[in-house]
């Protein structure tokens, strides 16, 4: 070993590096962006304005804000080859087409090899924008639609719903899928955050360590509980009584089968973006009138924290919200990536601006050194 200190599993609390971008107290259930809580930047901002609020370290005028609209909604059109290509994908999983789809936007961006902050900045930007328009427009163009072109006029959340459904969505599923973009954007040295830091200390260009990340992402140790919470409510059925709900579940844990959306590997309390989820899926589901899935959802947590003492986390009620808002399951953990591209990006440009390379060491458990070489007529 390189120090004294014990090999830890999976890194657990190991600190790896510095950053004044994402603040984590676990055992308060405390996440913050630069210093502000998540509360807060859940109730009265925008996600752009928390794009802008990564970026920089601080929240935007209203002149940067519009400014950094504007340049949103320019970068936020896919170039035609793009499209050509997501056409001419296979029927794959829709995070094997982002991994795909994203790694060749670096063949259309001028500015690719330009390694300066502000071209840097520039693809972040870039980034952030398409990689929204990627989602939505294959979730588009897999159901059978046609691609559609962003309306510059309207914000992010508003913008991918758009794409996604080719309606103009009302002021609440906009609010709410924002909110929600809000609440993923950031969360410190997660997995998929980790590998696009790794990435870019070795000086790989942006597009790369953002591969990086989506391929990380896609794993289902980080990404995809949500898909599998909603899952276990549609095979209960829209239908199902409160006591087949506590039926079903109590037979899951009988089985020492994990519940999704339960448990986090930091928070020791409720996770915080779980407070918001939850009150938008009550909120969505009254407001269309079919409070099943939230029901079902509230009747899971109240088990589960009753008899495993464990929380909700992120993923339990997005489920239900994004399935109220008419997103595809399989779409789930590509939104994840829609969001989180803000942080992933703010995570690789600070280690740009202040780089080392990432080289752990590993604590070696083979045979004892050293091992005496015999000749392989010998063996």
């Amino acid at each position: 070993m390189a120090t004294t200190e014990k090999a830890r599993g999976g890194l657990e609390d190991v600190v790896a590096t510095s950053s004044a971008i994402c603040y984590l107290d676990g055992e308060r259930g405390v996440l913050a962006y630069c210093g502000y809580d998540i509360h807060d930047l859940a109730r009265s901002a925008t996600f752009e304005e928390v794009c802008y609020l990564l970026w920089h370290r601080r929240l935007p005028t209203r002149a940067e804000l519009g400014d950094l609209q504007s340049q949103l909604a320019a970068a936020r059109p896919l170039p035609e080859p793009i499209v050509r290509l997501m056409r001419m994908l296979p029927p794959v999983d829709g995070m094997d087409a982002l991994r795909t789809v994203a790694s060749a936007l670096a063949h259309y961006d001028a500015e690719a090899g330009d390694a300066s902050p502000a071209a840097q900045y520039r693809k972040a930007v870039r980034l952030t924008a398409q990689i929204g328009t990627i989602v939505a427009t294959w979730g588009r163009l897999r159901a059978g639609g046609g691609a559609i072109a962003p309306d510059p006029v309207m914000g992010h959340a508003a913008n991918f719903l758009y794409l996604l459904t080719g309606e103009r969505p009302d002021a609440t599923a906009s609010r709410a899928f924002d909110v929600a973009l809000t609440l993923h954007a950031d969360h410190e040295l997660n997995a998929s955050t980790f590998a696009g830091r790794v990435t870019a200390a070795t000086l790989s260009d942006i597009y790369s360590a953002v591969v990086a990340a989506i391929g990380t992402l896609k794993g289902p140790l980080h990404g995809g509980a949500n898909a599998e919470v909603m899952k276990m409510l549609l095979d209960l059925g829209e239908t199902a009584t409160g006591e087949r709900v506590d039926e079903v579940v109590r037979a899951k844990l009988a089985r020492k089968e994990k519940i999704p959306g339960f448990g986090h590997r930091v928070y020791r309390t409720e996770d915080p973006r779980a407070t918001h989820l939850r009150q938008m899926s009550r909120e969505l589901g009254k407001r269309a009138g079919k409070t099943a899935w939230f029901d079902m959802s509230q009747r899971i947590e109240a088990l589960v924290t009753t008899e495993k003492k464990l929380n909700a986390n992120v993923d339990f009620y997005s489920a239900s919200t994004y399935y109220t808002l008419g997103i595809p399951l399989d779409l789930y953990t590509p939104i994840f990536a829609v969001s989180r591209v803000s942080g992933w990006t703010a995570h690789i440009l600070e280690q740009y601006a202040n780089n080392r390379l990432i080289r752990p060491r590993a604590e070696y458990t083979g045979p004892v050194y050293p091992q005496r070489f015999v000749p392989l007529d010998q063996r």
